[in-house]
């Protein structure tokens, strides 16, 4: 396949998991009121869910694929103090940390839809969401620093 599709694909899927992260941090912040905060979850909520993990995988297909066609494996193995393996370091952790947060929190989100959570599954929760929003502008931050160098 075309390297320039897949990298087409990897930006596609990144602008997708990020812009939704991005709006439901927003609703998160415009709507104060607790009860059409609850129903504006409830209907997104799943819809979301399911939307985010489709984005999900396929940053995960397009970008192994992009990791392996640049070399990035063998850069990383054969010269880890290079800048190019430092950033790719932390995109690879920050990856696997947004990952692991996602599946908790749909793990969460699945098994308490339309239910009330206690207060410990809604801290982990939000907090997961909120760590996900961050470690996302993060990611970007790292991907930018990547596009430089190469």
């Amino acid at each position: 396949m075309n390297i320039d599709i897949v990298l087409y694909f990897h930006i596609l899927s990144a602008t997708a998991w990020i812009g939704g992260s991005l709006l439901l941090f927003a609703l998160g912040i415009i709507l104060r009121d607790k009860e059409a905060q609850k129903q504006v979850y409830f209907y997104l909520g799943p819809i979301y869910g399911y939307f985010e993990t489709f984005w999900l995988i396929l940053l995960w297909i397009t970008g192994l694929s992009l990791f392996v066609n640049f070399g990035f494996y063998e850069l990383l193995r054969y010269d880890p103090d290079h800048v190019l393996s430092h950033w790719m370091q932390h995109k690879l952790i920050y990856v696997s940390v947004i990952t692991i947060l996602t599946f908790i929190h749909m793990i969460i989100a699945f098994k308490t839809h339309n239910s009330n959570r206690s207060f410990i599954l809604t801290l982990i929760s939000r907090g997961s969401s909120l760590l996900i929003f961050f470690l996302n502008l993060g990611i970007l931050w790292v991907a930018i620093q990547i596009r430089n160098i190469l």
